[in-house]
């Protein structure tokens, strides 16, 4: 295995970068997690679909895992909801969380950052003299 990944200039420094960045931001996120949980009905997000542009306009800049979160944790909140299988018990919340998923999901596509396989994609291109847009 490891002759094989010498032969196609294989190694770890995307999937590191990767992790990296997700350690740093799933540690940082946490207080806001917490934060957004409280007072996330203060937002004025009140349909699935204001959920949607919100998660996935987000989505595109930041990573749209922590995004998904982020929106999950806002709408538990606001919607009085305190475990997160209850969003998919209620008809109202139901219809929320697809819309930050569909958000976080088609919207987090739009950039490298947006998510994860995208930047990593884009290193190891840039590792094998690729040039990519920036």
């Amino acid at each position: 295995a490891k002759s094989v990944r010498a032969a196609n200039n294989f190694n770890f420094e995307p999937i590191k970068e990767v992790a990296y960045l997700f350690i740093g931001i799933f540690t940082c996120m946490i207080p806001a997690l917490m934060l957004l949980n409280a007072r996330g009905g203060e937002l004025g997000l009140a349909s699935p679909a204001s959920y949607f542009w919100a998660t996935g306009i987000l989505s595109a800049f930041l990573d749209n895992a922590p995004t998904y979160l982020t929106f999950l944790a806002t709408a538990m909140g606001s919607l009085g909801i305190e475990e997160a299988v209850g969003m998919t018990t209620n008809a109202q919340a139901e219809q929320v969380l697809v819309g930050i998923s569909a958000g976080a999901v088609f919207m987090g596509a739009m950039t490298y950052i947006g998510n994860g396989p995208n930047f990593m994609v884009k290193a190891i291109a840039e590792e094998s003299g690729i040039r990519m847009p920036s």
